[in-house]
């Protein structure tokens, strides 16, 4: 584990909010963000429910929500609410050394629940990825493979491709970096989500044999070495269980019921799915294409719920429906609660920041080479 963190009681213990009404909740947030002023940024990712969402200072994607909270001059502290590698993301961008300097200290980044942490990211452990690695490197040498990891991933993975010329993609710029990549050398290892990779190689005309699936639990991944040497991309055996619960017949009952209908959906999706769909997007490339579509348009949205939800509440002029037929929620997302944020909250004000997520030196430094590569990929 990259960071370091412990869940302290606090000033005010966490089971004195557990109880306590969401008004009075809410209440108790305001004031106190309000007397903080913009010293605290209070960041929340899209899928994050709405009782949390109204006192977030910004709302989006999680890069982009780091990013708000490094370049913010007034910062001093920063509650992020999502998941920990969005958290840790944010405390290697706000705290760079020479951001420390300038603002003369450290800026806490607090995750209200350290149980809110990601499947997707957790399928790709940095001891498996050097294991990979060490066996890949033996069939096909080092100066073949560039290392890509989704920005859904830990801190160390994004270090470890820091360390081995690799780099960082989005969901919506994963193209021009496996682009980038493989006009460096012959092919990638993509970590950790599979679907993201194998949709955006086909949307790049690479076909399906040469883009093997990577098992961290059998020797060589399950593969042979010619099929490694035929691959262009390596997918890591990883998937986002929320996308996972989208399939070809829910886009098939819903044409059936209304042939009009437009089907958005996440990259992360399967292979089968993406195929189906009219449109593919990251989770700010939803919520602008919702915002752009014509009154009275129908949709279906095959991504979190909640930001579904939110998105047809803000769009009463549009038809929009989820795409499964049951809910399918970031269940570690939604640990984070209005108790939760008020207990970070006031302890804050209080002088004592609990949950602080702190990436060490070294791996922050190294994630930090990978994020600023991608930043530079047109």
């Amino acid at each position: 584990m990259a960071w370091k963190a412990s869940e302290a009681t606090g000033k005010f213990p966490l089971s004195d909010y557990r109880f306590l009404p969401l008004d009075e909740l809410s209440r108790r947030v305001r004031v106190v963000k309000e007397r903080l002023g913009r010293s605290l940024v209070i960041l929340a990712h899209n899928y994050q429910r709405d009782e949390i969402v109204q006192f977030a200072d910004v709302q989006g994607d999680s890069y982009q929500l780091s990013q708000h909270a490094a370049q913010d001059p007034h910062c001093r502290a920063i509650i992020f609410c999502g998941v920990h590698f969005m958290a840790e993301t944010a405390d290697i961008l706000a705290n760079r050394p020479e951001r420390v300097a300038a603002r003369g200290g450290r800026a806490p980044v607090i995750l209200p629940d350290l149980e809110a942490g990601c499947s997707l990211a957790d399928m790709a452990t940095l001891s498996q990825v050097e294991d990979c690695w060490r066996q890949l490197t033996q069939v096909l040498g080092e100066e073949d493979v560039v290392p890509v990891t989704y920005i859904n991933s830990s801190a160390d993975i994004k270090a470890f491709c820091g360390a081995h010329d690799g780099i960082v993609c989005t969901s919506s710029n994963s193209r021009a970096v496996l682009e980038w990549a493989l006009a460096r050398k012959k092919r990638v290892l993509f970590l950790p989500d599979q679907h993201l990779g194998r949709n955006i190689g086909l949307r790049m005309g690479i076909p399906l044999q040469r883009m093997p699936l990577w098992n961290p639990s059998l020797p060589l991944g399950g593969n042979d070495p010619a099929s490694l040497r035929e691959a262009k991309i390596i997918l890591w055996k990883g998937h986002c269980c929320v996308h996972q619960a989208f399939k070809p017949e829910h886009i098939d009952a819903f044409r059936q019921r209304f042939p009009d209908i437009r089907i958005l959906v996440h990259p992360e999706c399967s292979m089968e799915v993406v195929q189906k769909a009219d449109y593919i997007g990251s989770t700010s490339q939803i919520v602008k294409y919702i915002r752009e579509a014509p009154a009275g348009s129908r949709w279906a949205i095959g991504t979190e719920v909640h930001l579904v939800n939110r998105l047809k509440n803000e769009h009463p002029d549009k038809e929009i429906y989820f795409l499964a037929p049951r809910i399918s929620m970031c269940a570690t997302m939604f640990r984070i609660n209005l108790a939760r944020l008020c207990w970070a909250i006031e302890n804050l004000e209080a002088g004592e920041a609990v949950n602080v997520i702190e990436v060490d030196p070294r791996t922050a430094e190294l994630a930090y080479v990978a994020l600023q590569r991608m930043l530079e990929v047109r």
